[in-house]
């Protein structure tokens, strides 16, 4: 599975915190029209869909469940009910990696209900060969190493996992994690900020 630059989903999070009630971007409106393509029976439209959001279902499952073999098999599942589903989905203001994610999460809670199995972040690499030039919080998250952040990560709490999961992995703006985590933006705002001061103390002292 490939696996995308967490680094650049902080940077895409960072420029996406307006409200997701806007009009979309020029890359979303590509997806959506790609969603549209697929409704009207356009079968490589889908596979396109495929191509551009799997790597990021896929790093939001890996983190949640820790096992690439469980991961790769829900990131097809939540594929085949986004086909299924294809029909019936319109736009919200949302992005189209948004609402994947919203059935990958929901896919991973029926495992975590059904073999009690417990959520760690799991120990796959993450590319980290570009540096954040974005605000603090950013900051933070490009001292650490691949080794150092996934141990950091696996400290925090389950909901300042999850947040900094969607915020910094996956590029999700505050209101599409707000939606995906059921709470405020304000709540998510004030997650973020605990997660990411957490993370800074957990940080090797030479790299503060």
């Amino acid at each position: 599975m490939p696996s995308p630059s967490w680094q650049a989903r902080s940077r895409a999070a960072a420029r996406s915190d307006a409200g997701s009630e806007q009009e979309p971007d020029a890359e979303h409106r590509q997806a959506w029209d790609l969603v549209h393509c697929a409704q009207r029976g356009d079968t490589s439209a889908f596979g396109k869909l495929y191509g551009r959001y799997v790597d990021v279902v896929y790093r939001y499952v890996l983190i949640r469940v820790g096992d690439r073999e469980l991961a790769e098999d829900v990131t097809s599942e939540t594929f085949l009910r986004a086909l299924r589903r294809i029909t019936s989905v319109t736009y919200q203001g949302r992005d189209v990696g948004a609402w994947l994610v919203t059935i990958a999460r929901n896919l991973v809670l029926d495992h975590v209900k059904s073999s009690r199995f417990r959520l760690e972040v799991t120990r796959a690499e993450v590319d980290d060969d570009r540096t954040v030039q974005a605000g603090p919080e950013q900051q933070v998250l490009s001292k650490i190493t691949n080794t150092e952040l996934l141990k950091c990560i696996q400290q925090l709490g389950d909901d300042q996992r999850e947040c900094i999961a969607l915020r910094f992995l996956q590029g999700l703006s505050v209101a599409e994690t707000a939606k995906l985590m059921s709470r405020n933006e304000g709540a998510i705002k004030a997650l973020q900020h605990r997660a990411v001061r957490r993370l800074a103390q957990l940080l090797p002292t030479g790299l503060r």
